[in-house]
């Protein structure tokens, strides 16, 4: 039971258990293991086990240098950037904006609880799309839909025209929502990965933490409609980024099964090959044969004499299928998700911390212009810096050191990691989270210096920087194979959202900042306390769902 972590004994192996380190003080049901046999981490890694074990293509996307996957994150990440900045961007001016429009702030901020509605929906739309003809081609025709609903957004002269593009804006949004995580999965072994969901969490942070202070001298001096103007010029410059350096991250990874690897828990056991050889080093690879539907990239029983694919086959928008499931199935995974218990926590914790910091942006820019504080529109945005700065303080400490924390709790549990290590930043979550949420209600409610209610607004924000690695990190650990399904699931918080920002304003007339603020934060603490039976029993709720016949056979990609 290490670290009271109940152990299971129905399976020799728990799925997301793994053997993470070569050390002398192994279990005794590990002792003489080969792990020489394995392929291992390099530099101050070297002792680390790779997981998931890569193949000998240079093909496989896990097998590219750091320089490549990095330069994919980095694009990707700066695209979710101005996604995140393009639902609140027009929170600083929301009275300036309404009057403009002739509508009520009401209505105003009813438009982007609209956005939010249809973003979360379109994710059903991606998600299975991506699964079938990989990510590539989804971000591309996403980033040309951002950059037309941009442009479309700075010319629009009446509401109707404005909510529109509001809403199909959302389109393009999704892919930003449930796939940035998977192509982390797709590119980082599981060492690497929280420091990864960081950076990409950094992006989006600061995108909607900036959006703020940057949208309010915009929308004083310029006018709100050059915040879209701004935005497409950001869009088409990083979709070209994406169209000529983002390839295809998904790729087939053939079944490798040897005693070593059983016993390690490194990588899912596939049985049923029709050929097999022996490689090298004397371990059993099995090779499925594949579908006559699956077509995408992947390797082969030659993966080791592979060429290496040329710049201009990178290119292609198009590189074959990745599954055989039916498309119906696909569309239905992430409902059945739900009964996955890591995913419903997940989803508990990143949809009540993100919908919470998301009605930070749609009640500001009316606490702040009114008095006592009588902000103007661009004071108003200026209160976003300080969640954009402690948010690259959260990311900048958070993603390394999650990493650091699952490495050192390995070590210590004789090599072996279990994905419960992530959760261990939730400590700092909760007292990030409890300061924001309570004390930005507390300072408001008894007007104190505007200092309060912008400092607690960033430290809300700072509790979403340490959450992320924790979230995405716990999930994609646990059931890497269905990153998109899961991700899905985890963003249908997006329809939680939608509830809240549609009323929020009416409700802090009527009750509060104290009052509203008081019940955001007890739910908050509430869904973060469903942490302590997941650390407790996760091991056996990874077990329950690995032996469960329904959940393993709809799961599959046949």
């Amino acid at each position: 039971m290490p670290y009271g972590i109940l152990e299971c004994y129905k399976m020799e192996m728990v799925p997301g258990t793994a053997l993470l380190r070569d050390q002398s003080d192994v279990p005794d049901d590990l002792r003489g293991v080969e792990t020489a046999r394995l392929k291992h981490g390099t530099g101050r890694f070297s002792h680390v086990l790779l997981v998931p074990q890569p193949s000998d293509s240079p093909n496989d996307p896990l097998n590219w240098p750091t320089w490549r996957k990095d330069l994919v994150l980095f694009l990707v990440g700066l695209s979710a950037a101005v996604v995140g900045a393009y639902g609140p961007m027009l929170g600083p001016g929301f009275v300036p904006i309404a009057a403009e429009l002739g509508i009520t702030v009401e209505i105003l901020s009813q438009s982007t609880a609209w956005l939010i509605l249809t973003l979360g929906l379109c994710v059903f739309f991606f998600n299975p799309a991506a699964k079938i003809w990989g990510k590539r081609p989804i971000y591309v025709v996403c980033s040309i839909i951002l950059l037309i609903v941009s442009i479309w957004g700075s010319v629009a002269q009446t509401y109707g025209s404005f909510l529109g593009s509001r809403i199909l804006g959302a389109l393009g949004m999704a892919p930003y929502e449930v796939l940035v995580q998977a192509t982390i999965s797709d590119l980082y072994f599981v060492h690497e990965r929280a420091t990864r969901i960081a950076m990409w969490n950094l992006f989006l942070l600061c995108g909607i933490a900036g959006a703020g202070f940057i949208s309010g001298y915009i929308i004083e001096d310029l006018g709100y409609k050059w915040t879209f103007g701004i935005c497409a010029i950001l869009f088409g410059v990083f979709g070209v980024g994406i169209i000529f350096f983002v390839p295809e991250t998904t790729y087939i990874r053939q079944g490798v099964t040897s005693e070593v690897l059983a016993k390690t828990g490194i990588q899912d056991q596939e049985r049923g090959a029709e050929n097999e050889k022996f490689d090298e080093k004397g371990m059993h690879v099995e090779y499925r044969p594949l579908s006559k539907k699956i077509t995408g990239n992947g390797s082969s029983p030659d993966a080791a004499t592979e060429a290496r694919h040329s710049y201009v086959r990178s290119l292609a928008l198009f590189t074959g299928r990745y599954t055989d499931a039916k498309i119906w199935k696909i569309f239905a995974r992430p409902f059945i998700m739900f009964f996955y218990p890591c995913v419903l926590w997940a989803f508990l914790i990143y949809g009540t911390t993100l919908t919470w910091i998301v009605v930070f942006s749609v009640v500001n820019g009316v606490i702040f212009t009114a008095p006592p504080y009588n902000f103007s529109v661009g004071q108003a945005g200026l209160t976003s810096l300080s969640p954009f700065i402690l948010c690259i303080i959260g990311e900048v400490i958070s993603g390394p050191l999650n990493d650091w924390i699952c490495v050192k709790m390995a070590r210590r549990n004789h090599g072996i990691y279990e994905p419960e290590f992530r959760l261990v930043l939730m400590v700092v979550v909760v007292i990030l989270g409890t300061a924001g949420f309570y004390g930005f209600g507390a300072t408001v409610h008894y007007v104190t210096h505007w200092s309060g209610p912008v400092l607690t607004y960033g430290l809300a924000n700072m509790s979403l920087a340490f959450a992320s690695p924790c979230v995405f990190g716990y999930v994609l650990d646990c059931y890497p194979r269905l990153a998109e399904e899961a991700f899905v699931a985890i963003n249908t918080r997006n329809l939680l959202t939608f509830g809240l920002t549609y009323f929020v304003n009416s409700w802090l007339e009527k009750a509060g900042a104290l009052a509203v603020f008081n019940v955001l934060g007890s739910c908050f603490l509430a869904v973060c306390a469903l942490t302590i039976p997941l650390w407790v029993f996760g091991k056996r709720i990874r077990s329950w769902v690995a032996r469960n016949r329904f959940l393993n056979e709809f799961m599959s990609d046949v």
